[in-house]
C-alpha cells in the first residue's frame, strides 16, 4: 500500500530507479554480459520477498523467506547466472527455485527454464510471481531436486542452488552432451568453490570459477509444507 500522499507509481519508479542501479554497480564489478544485465533490470526483486524485507531487495542481505529459507542475494543470483552462460535456444533446469528470482532472470534468458523445489509452498508462491511478470516460458515442480527432472531432459545448462560435498552424478547424466552444470561444492557453513562440469561422455570436465558461500542443498520433498 503507498503511503500518504505517495502516488501508486512511485514504488514502481523506485524500484525501476534501484534496478538501474544495480545493474550500474554490477557493470562496475566487471559483470558485462548484456543479456544477463538486462534481465536483471528486468525483473523486480522486491516482488520476491515479504513485504517488510522489501527496503532491502537490492542489497546483497540474506533475506529469509517462507519454510526456513533465504533469499539468495543479488550477487549469488548474478554470479550463478553468468557461470552458466546461456544463450537463447537453452533449455535450462534450476535446482531449488526458492523466492524465484533466479528463475526470473533465466527466464529473459532461455527457451525455457524447469525448476524444482522441495517446498510446495515456495513452488505456489513462485508460480504465481512468475506470472505476474508474464515468465510463461516456466515450468515450476514440487519435487526432490536431488534427483533432478529426468522426464524433461536432457538440459543445456543445470543451475545447482544450494551446495553439495560431491558432484550429484545423476544431475550431470541429465544434461545434453556438451551440456554444463554450475554447482557450488564443498562442505556446508564454509566457503564453497563455484564449480563448472561439462558433460563429454565418458570424460566429463571439471572447472573452478570462483567462490561462493550459500546453504547446503537438501534431499527428499517436503510433504508438509
Amino acid at each position: 500500500m503507498a503511503n500518504p500522499g505517495e502516488t501508486a507509481s512511485e514504488p514502481a519508479r523506485a524500484s525501476h530507479v534501484a534496478r538501474a542501479e544495480l545493474v550500474m554497480r554490477l557493470r562496475a564489478q566487471g559483470i558485462s554480459d548484456v543479456r544477463l544485465l538486462a534481465a536483471i533490470e528486468q525483473v523486480p526483486r522486491d516482488m520476491f520477498l515479504p513485504r517488510r524485507y522489501a527496503a532491502f531487495a537490492y542489497s546483497d542481505r540474506l533475506i529469509p523467506i517462507p519454510c526456513g529459507q533465504t533469499a539468495s542475494s543479488v550477487q549469488e543470483a548474478a554470479d550463478l547466472a553468468l557461470a552458466a552462460r546461456i544463450r537463447p535456444e537453452h533449455r535450462v533446469l534450476e535446482v531449488g527455485t526458492g523466492s524465484g528470482y533466479l528463475t526470473a532472470i533465466l527466464a529473459r534468458m532461455a527457451a525455457q527454464v524447469f525448476s524444482v523445489e522441495r517446498y510446495r509452498r515456495l513452488v505456489d508462491a513462485a508460480t504465481e510471481r512468475l506470472l505476474d511478470l508474464d515468465c510463461h516460458n516456466v515450468l515450476l515442480a514440487h519435487a526432490d531436486g536431488f534427483l533432478g527432472l529426468s522426464e524433461y531432459a536432457p538440459f543445456d545448462r543445470i543451475i545447482v542452488g544450494g551446495s553439495c560435498e560431491k558432484v550429484p552424478e545423476h544431475l550431470v547424466d541429465q544434461l545434453t552432451e556438451d551440456g554444463e552444470m554450475i554447482l557450488p561444492l564443498g562442505p556446508a557453513g564454509a566457503p564453497q568453490k563455484l564449480v563448472r562440469i561439462v558433460r563429454g561422455g565418458e570424460n566429463n570436465s571439471r572447472e573452478e570459477i570462483g567462490s561462493i558461500r550459500i546453504a547446503p542443498l537438501v534431499k527428499g520433498r517436503s510433504r508438509q509444507i
